[in-house]
């Protein structure tokens, strides 16, 4: 694998300014809209409270999707990663599956009640779209983060992201749920008012990520020429398949980070399923329930990104961890709305400082040439198992009739998690990777 170059260093020294980090940053904003708002808190439980035939089959179908996207991002992911570095085309990549997700997200407004499968198959291409797109925007953070502030750059991102789904959903409250007479002319018949809150997520993630294509630049020193890109992507793969020992502390993480991971996953997909569900939360409630957490979340990624620049990734990772096993804990023991309320701020405190904390310890283990492909392998080990909680979940759910007995799973993904997590060591992954960080 070839070294960083000299004038790939020069490059990362005048990427890494303010303007480019919050233009970086500002993609995080654009894109929890669609997360927040279509997967969990709003589109997901209209999904199984009126466009499927009932909850439980909602759920077990909304599930399956979910499934589905994870398994076709997990599989391409190494081979577009590596397509990118060799091509240059990380940015293009981040336009174009920005651009499949919002279109889709808006499209999903036509989808009325009963169209099943309709509904399924547009959320599983905008999905796909959203994912990829993190993918390459993720690995932006090596290059627009100086070594020693990427704990906290991963935070401004991942806070800037709850601030962003938190700012959309109080507008998708205001303006289109909450109101007897919606904004903009949208009825309430046939639920157009919340079928029009995937507008409001198109229209929201394709301006918020426009600082991104405009100010944040692409490292192209290291391209391959025209015509040996297929290629030359084939055998930069097979000699990162090849080489993967002696980046053994990243696979160890990769390995704990495919059990984690997939506890979140499923929190994220279910979480308003199971409040409106289990708790008998209103649309309405799982919208205030969703700001809250957002709140929690972000003020969280913030605050902790600070920590991980002093005490590393993988103690902030662990802190998260046993903050989340907690409050699975509590969310699945929960009796009242009230404990179940306590359960949902407890997880936003510690999920935002989790993903961040994970997103930069994992820009500490890529060596500087292979940025795309390496958070391809990241997105590998974020997808390749994401299947599992929601499916149990659904499984579980469908055959019990009790969607308490399916979070339950959440816990052991992440005990079985952390158990992994705790063999890592961040020292020597970062010495390996020879990015010039130093070690906490």
């Amino acid at each position: 694998m070839a070294p960083d170059t000299g004038a790939s260093a020069a490059w990362r020294a005048r990427q890494s300014g303010s303007r480019t980090v919050w233009s970086w940053a500002l993609y995080d904003f654009a894109n929890s809209a669609f997360g927040t708002l279509v997967i969990t808190f709003i589109y997901g439980t209209y999904f199984t409270q009126a466009i499927a035939p009932d909850p439980i089959t909602g759920t077990a179908l909304w599930s399956r999707a979910i499934t589905l996207s994870a398994l076709i991002v997990a599989i391409c992911s190494p081979f577009l990663g590596a397509l990118a570095d060799r091509g240059g085309y990380r940015k293009r990549f981040v336009f174009v599956f920005t651009l499949v997700s919002v279109v889709a997200t808006a499209a999903l407004y036509r989808v009325l009640p009963g169209q099943v499968y309709a509904a399924l198959a547009i959320v599983v291409i905008a999905n796909i779209g959203f994912e990829f797109g993190e993918v390459f925007y993720n690995a932006f953070l090596p290059d627009v983060a100086p070594p020693e502030r990427v704990g906290r750059v991963s935070g401004y991102g991942w806070g800037l992201g709850y601030i962003g789904g938190l700012s959309a959903l109080a507008l998708a409250l205001i303006a289109f749920v909450q109101p007897d007479v919606p904004w903009f002319g949208f009825s309430t018949e046939a639920g157009e008012n919340v079928r029009a809150t995937n507008l409001l997520v198109a229209v929201w993630f394709g301006v918020f990520s426009l600082p991104l294509f405009l100010f944040v630049a692409e490292d192209k020193s290291r391209i391959s020429t025209a015509g040996r890109i297929i290629k030359d992507t084939s055998r930069q793969l097979a000699d990162t398949v090849r080489e993967l020992r002696r980046y053994r502390q990243m696979i160890r993480f990769l390995i704990a980070r495919l059990f984690y991971n997939d506890g979140i996953v499923t929190i994220y997909a279910f979480g308003g399923i199971y409040a409106a569900e289990t708790f008998g939360f209103t649309l309405e409630d799982v919208l205030i329930f969703g700001i809250v957490l957002n709140l929690s979340a972000g003020a969280g990624a913030l605050l902790m990104g600070h920590l991980d620049d002093r005490i590393g990734g993988k103690r902030t990772i662990v802190v998260s961890l046993l903050g989340l096993i907690t409050a699975t804990v509590i969310a699945v023991a929960a009796r009242s709305p009230q404990a179940f309320w306590a359960a949902g701020i407890l997880t936003g405190l510690f999920f935002g400082p989790n993903q961040a904390a994970s997103r930069s310890l994992m820009a500490r283990f890529v060596p500087p040439h292979a940025e795309n492909e390496f958070f391809g392998f990241f997105a590998f080990s974020g997808k390749l198992t994401a299947f599992i909680g929601p499916f149990l979940l659904g499984i579980i759910t469908q055959l019990t009739g009790s969607q308490r007995l399916g979070v339950s799973v959440v816990l052991a993904l992440f005990l079985v998690g952390l158990a992994v997590l705790l063999s890592v060591d961040e020292a020597d992954g970062i010495a390996t990777a020879d990015r010039g960080m130093v070690p906490v």
